[in-house]
């Protein structure tokens, strides 16, 4: 009887540590950090290498294209902190100066490098409704 129950103990311990590596493995691999600007640049020596989802606003006539390429340079900065990103892809419509975007990639020591299709950006204009605008009276749609 105390045969079985170190065979069914040890069954039991061996199916738990392979499936905590198995989660473990998978989890290292996905995570993300979504973090601003100024949160990674406070102590960039922490994020070196660490995949991160940047979010912070492009700095105004910061952005250069190399010529007949789809290399991209430019800045994006949070809160007085400005980090460079470099890109190459296609960029969405919606990316421009002063737009809000989110990056996905790596921070290096030379700055922000950004996985392909890692450039989100939004124009919080587009979706204001402008001045003077009449709007639908409560209750109709």
């Amino acid at each position: 009887m105390k045969y079985k129950a170190i065979k069914i103990g040890l069954t039991s311990l061996v199916l738990a540590l392979t499936f905590g590596g198995l989660l473990y493995t998978t989890l290292a691999e996905g995570t993300e950090y979504y973090k601003h600007v100024d949160e990674v640049l406070t102590q960039p020596d922490a994020w070196y290498g660490k995949k991160l989802q940047l979010h912070g606003f492009v700095v105004p006539d910061s952005i250069g294209k190399r010529k007949d390429t789809l290399d991209w340079q430019f800045k994006v900065q949070s809160n007085g902190h400005v980090v460079t990103a470099w890109y190459t892809g296609v960029t969405p419509d919606t990316f421009k100066s002063d737009s809000e975007v989110v990056l996905k990639g790596v921070l290096d020591k030379d700055g922000f490098h950004v996985q392909p299709n890692g450039v989100m950006a939004k124009c919080p204009s587009k979706y204001e409704a402008k001045p003077g605008a009449a709007m639908a009276p409560s209750g109709k749609y």
